[in-house]
């Protein structure tokens, strides 16, 4: 597989196939209230993260790259103090990580190299990818932790394998248990 095919196809797996099944992993055992805890002002709660993934992924990708209008409210992302339910959250995220999903799957390897205006910075289409693909990995990873600060228990995503850590499931978390 050519470098930029390989490249698409495994952003849109990282995004698809890890990070979105880990995170509703973690978050679907949780009671309503744990969703909008924050331990601390300066902090963000899990509501307030996937609200911030949801609207990062659609600027970079979906209106950045792929051309649609973009309705992004940042600031309000972070403002929540409560909000959507579980349902809506994870509802909320699923549709724009299939909106970007759509959009990588539509990329041409050849115009990686396209030159993008997102949040006022000048980046191409491949660094605008690499920009989501880790930030949404940064944000998995703070939720969850917040999510294991909450239930107090192992989220069950890998196991030990003689020393050795492994997934626990064949590219995806088990669905509804973490």
């Amino acid at each position: 597989m050519e470098t930029g095919a390989a490249f698409l196809a495994q952003s849109r797996e990282y995004l698809t196939a890890h990070y979105l099944p880990k995170i509703r992993g973690a978050v679907e055992p949780l009671a309503e209230e744990d969703l909008w805890w924050r331990p601390n002002p300066a902090s963000n709660s899990i509501g307030n993260l996937m609200l911030h993934l949801a609207g990062n992924i659609r600027q970079w990708i979906t209106s950045g790259v792929g051309g649609a209008p973009d309705r992004r409210n940042r600031p309000a992302e972070f403002a929540a103090q409560d909000g959507p339910s579980r349902a809506e959250l994870l509802s909320t995220l699923a549709q724009a990580v299939g909106e970007v999903d759509a959009v990588l799957a539509n990329t041409d390897p050849d115009t990686l190299h396209r030159a993008c205006r997102i949040q006022g910075r000048d980046v191409n289409v491949l660094e605008a990818i690499y920009h989501v693909v880790e930030h949404f990995g940064m944000h998995t990873g703070q939720i969850l932790y917040i999510a294991k600060l909450r239930s107090a228990r192992d989220l069950g995503f890998y196991r030990m394998d003689s020393g050795i850590p492994r997934a626990a499931w064949p590219g995806r978390p088990p669905g509804g248990s973490a």
